[in-house]
């Protein structure tokens, strides 16, 4: 039986981790989480807020994910999505989802995010 999400994993290109360190850790609020060493020789980044984990891995053949996307829940997202464009990231909203406000984004490599509150 499923009981949970442990992780979301992402791609990014190789040697983007100080990028993705100033995205996640600067604009989205999380803190970095140290990888298994075996682990950590492949590259990329681990990152967690509260129950939400991220894990960016390095790919050679990178190609941002346009559709595919984590669904981020948000408090106060008004002023999450006022930070985000604060910072340069592109913030779309969509009222199309009954019960939420909603927006999607991008990471500093291309990966679309969803960030949504319920209402």
């Amino acid at each position: 039986m499923l009981t949970a999400v442990d992780h979301v994993q992402l791609a990014a290109p190789p040697g983007s981790e100080d990028l993705l360190r100033a995205y996640y850790i600067g604009v989205l609020g999380m803190t970095e989480t140290p990888k298994p060493p075996a682990l950590a020789a492949r590259g990329g980044c681990w990152f967690e807020a509260g129950d939400v984990r991220l894990h960016l891995g390095t790919e050679r053949d990178f190609r941002p994910a346009r559709k595919a996307h984590p669904g981020l829940r948000a408090t106060g997202i008004d002023a999450f999505a006022a930070r985000l464009a604060a910072h340069g990231a592109p913030v779309a909203w969509d009222g199309l989802l009954p019960g939420y406000r909603r927006f999607h984004s991008e990471d500093p490599v291309g990966n679309r995010l969803e960030f949504l509150e319920p209402v």
